[in-house]
């Protein structure tokens, strides 16, 4: 178990001194053991419950099970899963066995499947019975893939609970490094092929002890939901490292998190930290769903994924009396490194760093810009990726060193505040100036009438970059072409006019990736 310099929930960073041989899912499990919270809940899922002890029960016998199937240290296995207790039953006993767990997102395509089973030459794979003719096919056409495990579905002999159940309920646990790879999370491959990222078994509890404790005041009595699932980096923290770092419930939820699912559980469950993104929170306060404050639980919600609009934080706030931090994180750094934070929260801002992280802002040579000019963010902290799996090229262009490139650009307030300007590609520069798609998307969803807005560059007649709009209405809104003169009044009325949109297209809804990021590339395929 590493040694803290402090527990409090202090924002001064803790210092972490990880043991040389360390176990990730070893002292999240054991430290629960040893502090007599064996009996309590550690996950809820729609199936039923499981404590801290069952689940270090379960985790053992999948390790024996894993390695029963001829899996050896250091070797991958995919895990497809829904967010079920068989994902930390999977995640936890490959940790233990030394066996490296690669959680993929559950809504691609059986091509990008075949693409990340032949990139990380997982030998098995641990799949969700709902996902499972996206699968089988596989097994014959990728000679590297021996088995693949079936998660909820029929008692067969690939059925996960069935090996489970055939183990001892105690493994001996692998004499893992802090260092040593323990996990990889694939990147989005919204640039491109999705890249394998590799991750440190000291990587888990550090984003606990530098971010959830400290930022958000994560305690034993905690209960926690997030609508992030567990297979995404933010999630992942979210849903398992963060409460079983303190011995806190979790609540997990296998089907998407539609406004109408996710207020069930905030009802039903009455978690105190909800994790969200944007979109969500948007659909959310549009929705007839909606809870009342005295029906909920909360004392804090954290976003992520993009920059929160100012209005929807706004919004959220008054209804439920409760703050939304706003932050950003990314896959290779693992989880938020800049965030709002409780007692300083400041709409419309990232906020500041994480204690712990350093943050810069540079330009286009790498040098720093001055506050008030937008740069290229870059970050260095203890969780950083290891790099990307057999791709050199990508792992140098991102990591500079201690330094990781994020691939955002922001701005720095004088007063030492962060505010995201957008992605480096989604930049638009509007007769000679640099434009953020983000400013001017807030501000269209400050309107009365719009839910969700993206803008993207568009040419002219004269092949001239200009920004074009692209918006969803609220359910009750007519659109109109008088609708649209009133929005680009209304962005003309609070920004410079040179960046209101001059087009509108009004749609239903607006393409996003799995965790609600806007894929703007695809409005601009559009334009």
């Amino acid at each position: 178990m590493p040694e803290l310099s402090q527990a409090d929930h202090s924002v001064s960073p803790p210092i972490i001194t990880i043991p040389r041989s360390y176990n990730a899912a070893a002292d999240l499990l054991g430290r629960n053991l040893a502090a007599g919270r064996g009996d309590k809940t550690a996950f809820i899922d729609d199936r039923g419950r499981c404590t801290y002890a069952e689940l270090d029960r379960r985790s053992s016998a999948c390790a024996n099970a894993l390695r029963a199937l001829g899996l050896m240290r250091e070797q991958r296995v995919l895990m497809c899963l829904h967010d079920t207790i068989d994902f930390p039953t999977v995640f936890l006993g490959a940790i233990k066995a030394g066996i490296v767990p690669v959680a993929v997102n559950t809504l691609l395509t059986r091509g990008d499947y075949e693409y990340m089973l032949r990139d990380s030459r997982a030998r098995v794979a641990v799949v969700s019975a709902a996902l499972m003719p996206l699968f089988e096919p596989l097994l014959d056409e990728i000679p590297s893939l021996e088995r693949i495990i079936v998660s909820g579905g029929a008692d067969g002999p690939d059925a996960l609970a069935r090996l489970i159940a055939d183990q001892p309920e105690a493994c001996e646990i692998a004499d893992t490094l802090g260092d040593e790879v323990c996990f990889w999370l694939y990147s989005s491959g919204s640039t491109g092929a999705p890249k394998g990222t590799t991750h440190r078994h000291s990587s888990l509890i550090a984003t606990a002890e530098l971010f959830a404790r400290p930022i958000l005041g994560i305690c034993e009595q905690d209960t926690v939901f997030s609508a992030a699932k567990l297979f995404f980096a933010y999630g992942l923290g979210n849903g398992l490292t963060f409460p079983m770092s303190v011995g806190a419930t979790t609540v997990l939820m296998a089907e998407r998190p539609t406004p109408a699912a996710v207020a069930k559980r905030l009802v039903d469950h009455q978690p105190t930290l909800f994790y969200g993104v944007p979109t969500l929170f948007a659909s959310m306060l549009a929705s007839a769903d909606l809870p009342d404050r005295a029906q909920v639980g909360l004392r804090l919600c954290t976003s992520a994924g993009e920059a929160l609009p100012e209005e929807i934080g706004l919004r959220w706030r008054r209804h439920f009396e409760v703050d939304i931090l706003d932050g950003i994180g990314s896959t290779e750094m693992l989880h938020v490194f800049l965030s709002n934070r409780r007692g300083d929260v400041r709409y419309g801002t990232t906020g500041r760093p994480v204690p712990g992280y350093d943050i810069r802002l540079v330009d286009e040579d790498g040098r720093p810009v001055a506050p008030g000019e937008v740069g290229e963010l870059q970050v260095r902290g203890p969780t950083a990726s290891n790099g990307y799996w057999n791709n050199r090229a990508k792992t140098c262009a991102t990591f500079l060193g201690d330094w990781t490139r994020s691939g955002d650009k922001y701005s720095l307030t004088e007063d030492g505040y962060y505010v995201y300007a957008g992605r480096s590609d989604d930049m638009l520069k509007v007769s000679g100036i640099y434009v953020s798609p983000i400013e001017v998307e807030s501000v269209l969803v400050s309107h009365e009438a719009v839910l969700e807005a993206a803008v993207v560059g568009c040419e002219d007649d004269d092949q001239l970059i200009k920004p074009k709009a692209f918006i969803v209405l609220k359910p009750e809104v007519v659109p109109s072409e008088a609708l649209a003169d009133q929005l680009k009044a209304h962005v003309k009325s609070l920004l410079a006019p040179y960046k209101y949109p001059r087009w509108f297209e009004f749609v239903e809804e607006l393409p996003k990736t799995a965790t609600g990021k806007i894929q703007r590339f695809k409005l601009r395929r559009r334009a």
